[in-house]
């Protein structure tokens, strides 16, 4: 069963399944789910815990040893598995389909040896936290006999009025409140990464205590921890914000993050959109295209926006532009390439042409 992850809390309430899958590219909000499902299985008599890393070289039989154990210590116990890679591989497939179908009803017609198996999972809490999940996953078979056998979460990570709603809900469990204007500074300044605001929060809580905050004091205590990257940015210009733009680029920058990076990413989405343009003037299906180029729903607003504010001539201008900071990046011309892929961002959200009037 599929639940999102505001319904962790209620849905344990109701009661403990016997597999909780977690997946997702967010540190926190991922061990903080994990957290709660150990102390509602703690709660509930779940003692004993053993930690597998199903990381390379792990031997998957290691999980029906452990199922099929009884501990010395305490009747039920919680098996947490981590999944770094998102993907359990053939053998780790195998073994997570194998370890659902013991918790399947039917006991009277397995043999004894397995209806023995089937009673011990009951008292087993399989924990799974993982990456984040590759869409084909969500048709494979061993996430489906998941979903199948207990509850499944992903993790997405937090933006505009979610964002919001989650600071504004983490520093109500601190004690302390905020105005819009002042919640909206805290997210601009630690947007992508919900660990920093956690700790910014503690931080406001522990300088002024619980009560009400002012936007001044937001902005004197809270540091610019925003976890930028070439995705984030390049969302920006197809949005052609340019404000986000300045703030995103020279965040990478000042993070080190090399130069070729962010050019690899600009050249990648004028050569996308050049494809996706020409497809469409032939007459190709608009849904189609954007699927075998891999626009999926969250973005398809974006590349529209961006495929009706640039023309072919705009996008020529682009890749020539982008070769001149090539060159710069390689020493082979003179000048700054950063100032270079700055142009370039501002091509894209503002073409010359336009800007001209024509």
């Amino acid at each position: 069963m599929r639940i999102r992850p505001e319904q962790l809390n209620t849905a344990l309430q109701k009661g403990l399944a016997p597999v909780y899958f977690i997946s997702g590219d967010e540190p926190l909000q991922l061990g903080e789910m994990a957290d709660a499902v150990r102390k509602a299985a703690r709660q509930a008599g779940f003692e004993t815990r053993e930690v597998f890393s199903a990381d390379t070289g792990f031997e998957w039989n290691e999980l029906a040893v452990s199922a099929g154990s009884l501990s010395i210590f305490a009747d039920k116990k919680i098996i947490d598995l981590r999944l770094p890679s998102g993907a359990p591989g053939t053998e780790g497939s195998k073994a997570l389909i194998t370890y659902c179908e013991r918790l399947s009803p039917g006991m009277v017609c397995m043999p004894q040896a397995s209806r023995e198996l089937a009673r011990r999972a009951e008292d087993t809490l399989l924990l799974i936290t993982a990456g984040k999940l590759a869409s084909a996953s969500l048709k494979t078979r061993w996430f489906q006999a998941l979903d199948k056998a207990g509850c499944v979460i992903q993790v997405w990570p937090l933006e505009g009025q979610d964002l919001i709603r989650w600071l504004q809900q983490r520093m109500k469990s601190r004690g302390l409140q905020a105005e819009a204007e002042g919640l909206r500074t805290l997210a601009a300044r630690i947007e992508g990464n919900l660990l920093a605001a956690a700790q910014e929060i503690e931080k406001l809580y522990v300088l002024y205590g619980p009560g009400h905050l002012s936007n001044q004091q937001i902005v004197e205590v809270v540091a610019d921890s925003s976890r930028f990257d070439v995705f984030k940015l390049m969302d920006g210009v197809l949005a052609a914000s340019v404000n986000r733009i300045f703030r995103i680029l020279f965040g990478l920058k000042a993070e080190g993050i090399a130069a070729p990076v962010v050019l690899w990413a600009l050249t990648r989405e004028a050569r996308v959109l050049s494809k996706i343009k020409l497809a469409l003037s032939q007459g190709q299906n608009r849904e189609l295209v954007f699927k075998n180029n891999q626009i999926w729903d969250k973005r398809k607003q974006l590349v529209s926006d961006a495929l009706s504010r640039l023309n072919d001539s705009d996008l020529n201008k682009i890749l020539v532009l982008s070769a001149k900071a090539d060159r710069q990046i390689k020493g082979q011309q003179q000048g700054d390439p950063w100032e270079t892929l700055l142009v370039v961002c501002l091509m894209f959200a503002s073409p010359t042409g336009r800007r001209r009037g024509a």
